[in-house]
């Protein structure tokens, strides 16, 4: 792991594979665990150079102040342009995971000369809050029983691991990985203060984070191989956000795990990896139309 300085921010990045193949720049959601390290690994065996990345406030990026962030949603995305720009001569494929996706997207839309493919997990065409009457929310029994948990003592890394564990098994993921994933992600976090711990941990700069203006109208604007990859039990971002995305990217094609929830889960690591890495090669000829949702790959 390392730092890449750009203009106003250093991002604490990962990289894996050969710098000399092409680029997948996978963006934190928020921290870059967020994504598995055995999907990293094998993006890389497949000719890719992998790097994935925290955004600001989490992780080994520049943190100020997550309660009350200086940037904006775009700001993030100008981010990931510029991290793509600075790692490689050549556009990159860009992937986001969860709120990483809403970055992923403006970042796409915002940044064409940056991009040559694009990669959505796990997200919804629009910012956090009030959902469009379209789209489904949080499903809301279990944002009650996620709600219900006690918060740890963010100092105790145990106990945001516990915490973490009880989370994922409210969400349907796995509680040993989130528990251990939470442990790296505490040790890699430069503070035990709440507000810090739970940008790093739960990504809640996004609850204070401009995200104006809208982009879901302009993703028919997308010219780029686009891949959407979504769990049909996630209970945080419902399925119908990601076939929303498919439906409204030109050309998009939908991967739709049928066991998996809010992560990717171990399983699932080698077909997730075997769609990117033929997304990323695509000149977009050929690519899977995404005008009836069903259209899925499992």
């Amino acid at each position: 792991m390392s730092t890449v300085d750009l203009t106003d921010v250093s991002l604490g990045v990962e990289r894996f594979g050969d710098p000399a193949q092409p680029l997948v720049l996978l963006v934190g959601g928020p921290t870059l665990l967020s994504w598995p390290t055995s999907l990293c690994a094998a993006l890389a065996r497949g000719g890719c150079h992998v790097v994935r990345y925290d955004l600001r406030d989490c992780g080994e990026s520049s943190t100020v102040d997550p309660e009350a962030p200086d940037y904006t949603l775009r700001d993030l995305a100008a981010d990931a342009a510029s991290l793509a720009v600075e790692l490689d001569s050549e556009p990159a494929h860009v992937a986001g995971i969860g709120v990483g996706g809403m970055v992923a997207q403006v970042a796409a839309l915002d940044h064409p000369h940056a991009f040559r493919a694009l990669t959505l997990v796990g997200t919804r065409p629009v910012a956090p809050g009030p959902v469009d009457d379209d789209l489904p929310d949080h499903d809301g029994p279990t944002m009650g029983r996620l709600f219900a948990l006690s918060p740890p003592d963010w100092s105790d890394r145990a106990a945001v691991g516990e915490f973490a564990a009880a989370g994922a098994g409210v969400l349907g993921d796995d509680p040993a990985v989130a528990r251990a994933t939470a442990e790296r992600i505490w040790d890699r976090t430069p503070s035990t203060e709440p507000a810090v711990q739970m940008a790093n941990q739960m990504g809640t700069v996004f609850t204070q984070l401009d995200c104006a203006p809208r982009w879901r109208e302009r993703l028919s604007d997308l010219t780029i191989p686009t891949l959407v990859v979504h769990g049909r039990r996630d209970p945080f971002f419902p399925i119908g956000n990601g076939e929303a995305c498919a439906r409204e990217i030109p050309g998009a094609r939908l991967l739709a795990l049928d066991d998996a929830a809010t992560t990717i889960p171990e399983t699932a690591v080698d077909q997730v990896a075997a769609a990117m890495r033929a997304m990323s090669s695509t000149d977009g000829v050929g690519v899977s139309s995404s005008s009836d949702p069903r259209r899925t790959s499992r």
